[in-house]
């Protein structure tokens, strides 16, 4: 069923490697900041100070401007707990809310049955990004995915015929070997035919879409305008994902972790600014999450793997602020070195799902969290 103009829609960043929660929010008045980082801590002339408590560093200008606007939720500590610090294992546990076994099932696919039970539009949900992520997959839910520009999307463009590419999608599924009576080759099928359906409704976007807003030339920015163009083209998606990699910042990372903010922010700041010209912000609401931070002592070059880490909320119907404290930085308080964490991530998807989406948060996060109450 297709969505209402005015149906609240949810878009999802991701930041693939672990975001440095310490070098984002930074806590500039805490000593233990600079003791723990001698290598990669922000100096003071390169901190915008949200309050007395936090800063942010000033190439993440964008965020300082939302965060005025009071549009911008900051949720700190977030995470779950003995967290693994496996890139693999943590973001399928933030993908399937399944942090004793491996999931099954994507959160956000389980979001789009409930949407759309009898699979009849199958671009409820639209992933872009080279493959589809594991929070949208579920068996039988169809999610259209696009890899590169919307313009020239398809799902084996270089084969015209139908049969043809249906041809070639049972060649790649018997590459994976199954078992008999697994259903792996009824799932790619019916995946393939989604996907060639997603396809034919997607290509209409581009041509629908009216903006004199410029985003930056980056893959993160091309990616949030092509959200934009199926947002405006009013197809009734009602779940956007994407993703920004190159977060595993263990060396380098003062430069790297400032280019790919820059890029990040400025990417976000064009698509809010291209949906409140265009007045298409008042049912969209951006969650940006990493599947955990980073360590409270510097390697000398960069941070290794963490626990709790920090993700945001924005958009015009958010209650910007401060949720939940940063944990301790002392000693005896860290986990293995670690930001121990102190707010469960299915707390802040129950939230969006509760508040925003109108659903019933149990069934989908397997369970009842506090939800930290961002929304208006």
């Amino acid at each position: 069923m297709a969505a209402t103009q005015k149906d609240p829609v949810l878009v999802v960043v991701q930041l693939s490697g672990g975001n440095d929660y310490l070098n984002t929010i930074i806590p500039y008045n805490n000593p233990l900041y600079r003791d723990n980082r001698k290598a990669v801590s922000i100096g003071d002339n390169q901190i915008m100070q949200l309050d007395k408590t936090y800063g942010i560093p000033s190439y993440v200008a964008p965020m300082k401007k939302f965060w005025d606007e009071g549009n911008l939720a900051i949720l700190h500590g977030v995470g779950y707990l003995d967290s693994p610090r496996s890139h693999f294992r943590s973001m399928d546990i933030w993908h399937t809310c399944e942090p004793d076994k491996v999931g099954t099932e994507g959160w956000l696919g389980r979001v789009v049955r409930e949407f759309d039970p009898k699979k009849e539009n199958v671009v409820t949900a639209v992933s872009f990004g080279p493959c589809l992520f594991r929070a949208l997959s579920v068996p039988g839910v169809p999610v259209a995915c696009v890899a590169g520009p919307l313009e020239s999307y398809g799902f084996l463009p270089g084969i015209d015929n139908q049969q043809q590419r249906l041809a070639m999608l049972e060649r790649f599924a018997r590459m994976y070997k199954p078992e008999p009576g697994s259903g792996v080759m009824e799932y790619l099928g019916t995946t393939g035919l989604d996907s060639l359906k997603g396809a034919d409704i997607l290509k209409v976007a581009p041509g629908r879409y009216k903006s004199e807003v410029q985003y930056p030339n980056t893959s993160i920015a091309r990616k949030l305008k092509g959200i934009a163009q199926v947002h405006f083209a009013d197809l009734g998606t009602r779940v956007f994902y994407c993703d920004q990699a190159s977060y595993d910042t263990h060396a380098g990372q003062n430069p790297l972790h400032a280019s790919l903010w820059t890029e990040l922010t400025q990417g976000l700041e064009a698509f809010m600014t291209d949906l409140r010209t265009n007045g298409r912000s008042d049912n969209v609401i951006v969650l940006v999450f990493s599947e955990f931070g980073r360590r409270v002592r510097d390697n000398g070059s960069g941070t290794d793997h963490g626990a709790a880490g920090v993700t945001f909320v924005l958009g015009d119907k958010v209650k910007g602020g401060h949720y939940g404290d940063m944990p301790s930085l002392d000693d005896a308080k860290l986990v293995q070195g670690d930001l121990n964490p102190n707010m469960d991530f299915r707390g802040i998807y129950s939230t969006i799902l509760e508040k925003w989406l109108h659903l019933d948060a149990k069934p989908i996060v397997n369970g009842r969290f506090e939800q930290p109450a961002f929304l208006n």
